[in-house]
């Protein structure tokens, strides 16, 4: 069977390749969630962080909506729950995400092992395209209502060419992205230091790869 063509690897089968990208992925996804579902976990994280949408004052508003909703109190209600509805996101799409990983086509993990630092986040992302935002809108749109649904309806109020499924799907894209952000981030400190996941196949190529 053909091997790796790395240093060190050529006791390596294809399929140990394979189980290999799957438990990056894998690891780096558990580790992703374990941090964006901790209490606060997309608001303190520096990556992850979920920016107020446009049309309720954020970084592009317009002039009259930043008029009325630009004060630091209200920017400061909505910065907080556009990141707590973010975890009511996550926790939908971790399933989702494992399930992928273990379902996923591999076609060459060669390729995969010797990319880049987020390369098997890429492919991940291409696997599930739009999807995993679609599957997490319910669960943004219910975060939104649940926390603190008089700031929303007073954005809303105040704001005429916007609804609240404007809100839900502008902050369901930033929540899909930032999951992937997440998920590189965990992938390339685990590519940077295998050790650190005490797993004896993560070691054994990405520590030569």
């Amino acid at each position: 069977m053909a091997m790796l063509g790395l240093p060190g690897c050529t006791s390596l089968p294809p399929l140990s390749l394979t189980e290999a990208v799957r438990r990056l992925l894998t690891v780096s996804s558990q580790n992703a969630f374990a941090e964006l579902m901790q209490p606060n976990g997309f608001f303190d994280s520096q990556i992850a962080r979920i920016s107020v949408p446009d049309k309720l004052g954020g970084a592009r508003a317009t002039n009259i909506a930043t008029a009325v909703l630009g004060s630091k109190p209200i920017q400061k209600r909505l910065l907080i729950q556009v990141n707590r509805a973010a975890e009511t996101g996550a926790e939908l799409a971790a399933p989702i995400i494992a399930e992928t990983i273990k379902n996923m086509s591999i076609a060459d993990a060669a390729a995969i092992i010797k990319g880049g630092d987020r390369a098997a986040t890429a492919l991940l992302q291409r696997e599930l395209g739009p999807s995993l935002a679609t599957h997490i809108l319910p669960g943004i749109s219910k975060g939104l209502n649940l926390f603190d649904n008089e700031i929303i309806n007073l954005a809303l109020s105040q704001v005429s060419n916007i609804n609240f499924t404007d809100i839900s799907e502008d902050v369901t894209r930033k929540v899909s992205d930032s999951i992937y952000r997440s998920i590189g981030a965990q992938e390339a400190k685990i590519r940077a230091n295998p050790a650190s996941t005490n797993d004896p196949l993560l070691i054994s190529v990405f520590g030569l790869a």
